[in-house]
């Protein structure tokens, strides 16, 4: 009949110790959306969810008690996580693809490593890679299959094998209206596990959601292989429905807008705080953005009243050569100024900031230090430049990589072309700038102690006294990279 559907994707969380460790997973929101698709037009869907799983293995009971006509690795595209192409998580893919083959399963994969590397994925024996955004592609894939006389090849987004030769179908654009999207199938996910990991860690649970897909902006090093270029959002009105909906069913405190930018379009933070506000609807939630797009201190207000506590900001370097060589089209000065007006309306304001981008000196390093110490953000979050195909940094490193092009795991960290540095330099210089960090923020904790103790709480006495570990600590890793420097 052709109508049975197993649904999974490559992330397992207890391959990947820092994430494991920090015990914050989110459901694979981008396979919940395809499961959705499908089963609105019929299709009998079911999901092994591998985020909580041990091994690539476990699939077997799930394939041996659904018996799916089609198995399909379909990774959350919205996940930072996934994008990045973990070894890890590709050869887990590998295996799940083996196995699926072995009980007769038709093999389909969608995810942002099969869209670079569709070649790789289909060798170790998948059927079909969906290129770019899927759920339409596979929705025609699927019918395909129903028809007497199959041609995949007018199908766009695509790639398979015919007579041994890569066939590659013409590039699909990507949907613009997303409220034509059923709501992702939140039914499908055991959502205690997740809570159980929050609260335990964190002591809230927080779910994600996403408002939009794609980004305009152009930054070189940012691969975009699922929702590219473009920028298409929903209606506020659609978004606050699947927030009370969720609320409902899962009752959570906090929400992750995964968008890589959120609330782009003009007018619509407004909109969604105003029917926040109507709904009475009370939650945190946290989200990115850019800093050129956080100076307007009528739309941070209206963040704060719709939830907002938390915004994520591409800051990247301190330096402006290093972010206009990158071509991120911000300046060091908006950094300072959003970072201001964020605090100044109890939003905090966190940074991700990358080292070792080709031309970048100590100089161009400590002028980024320099700025994490004088704004001091509630959160940052370190990497090395990552090479990922289909980016201009890409093409212009491909020649100095060898045959190491990804990450095992995220945390480690490994500069993958020639720089200024060793590699070993990059990642000690990581464990500095994060000590150093915590070091900062106690001395400000002191001052906050010493200047208005009435007001301070047991928070800011254990971030002072953390002072006495991270200023020796601090110390020590510096000297290991000035060492390092020398290497």
């Amino acid at each position: 009949m052709n109508n049975k559907v197993l649904f999974s994707h490559s992330y397992f969380l207890r391959f990947d110790p820092k994430q494991w460790s920090t015990g914050r997973p989110y459901p694979p929101l981008g396979t919940l959306y395809a499961a959705s698709m499908l089963r609105k037009n019929g299709y009998d869907v079911t999901l092994f969810d591998t985020m909580f799983a041990y091994t690539p293995n476990d699939v077997v009971d799930y394939l041996e008690r659904q018996q799916p006509d089609f198995f399909l690795i379909y990774d959350d595209g919205f996940n930072y996580l996934t994008k990045m192409c973990l070894t890890n998580m590709r050869d887990a893919a590998f295996k799940m693809i083996q196995i699926a083959k072995e009980k007769g399963c038709m093999v389909i994969v969608s995810s942002s490593d099969a869209t670079d590397c569709h070649e790789m994925y289909l060798q170790q024996g998948a059927d079909f890679i969906i290129l770019g955004e899927a759920e339409h592609t596979l929705l025609e894939v699927l019918s395909e299959f129903k028809k007497e006389h199959q041609d995949f090849s007018t199908i766009q987004g695509l790639a398979f094998l015919q007579n041994n030769s890569v066939v590659k179908t013409a590039k699909r654009n990507v949907m613009k209206e997303l409220d034509d999207l059923p709501l992702p199938a939140w039914d499908l996910i055991d959502i205690e596990p997740y809570r159980e990991s929050w609260m335990k860690k964190v002591g809230y649970f927080s779910l994600n959601m996403a408002t939009t897909r794609g980004c305009p902006f152009k930054c070189n090093w940012c691969a975009k292989p699922i929702y590219g270029n473009r920028y298409n959002t929903r209606s506020p009105e659609n978004v606050v429905a699947e927030l009370k909906m969720l609320k409902e069913k899962f009752n959570f405190d906090h929400i992750w807008f995964c968008d890589d930018i959120f609330g782009l379009k003009p007018g619509w933070v407004k909109a969604f705080a105003e029917i926040i506000e109507k709904e009475n609807l009370h939650f945190k939630f946290k989200m990115q953005g850019r800093v050129d797009l956080l100076l307007q201190e009528n739309g941070i207000k209206d963040l704060a009243r719709a939830g907002c506590e938390n915004i994520w900001m591409g800051a990247e370097s301190g330096s402006q050569k290093i972010l206009d060589a990158m071509d991120k089209g911000t300046t060091v000065q908006q950094i300072y100024q959003a970072t201001r007006l964020l605090k100044k309306n109890n939003i905090k304001p966190s940074f991700f900031i990358q080292f070792g981008y080709p031309g970048e000196t100590r100089n161009d390093i400590e002028k980024t230090i320099k700025m994490i110490h004088e704004l001091l953000p509630y959160e940052i979050g370190i990497s090395v430049s990552y090479p990922l195909p289909g980016t201009v940094f890409y093409e212009n490193v491909k020649f100095q990589l060898e045959d190491k092009r990804n990450w095992t795991d995220s945390d480690e960290m490994a500069l993958m072309f020639r720089n200024t540095y060793h590699p070993a330099f990059y990642k000690q210089l990581h464990s500095y700038v994060h000590k150093s960090y915590r070091m900062h923020l106690a001395f400000e904790n002191w001052k906050q102690l010493l200047m208005h103790p009435v007001k301070s709480n047991l928070s800011t006495i254990k971030k002072a006294l953390s002072g006495f570990y991270y200023a020796p600590a601090s110390f020590i890793e510096k000297r290991k990279l000035y060492q390092l420097e020398k290497v």
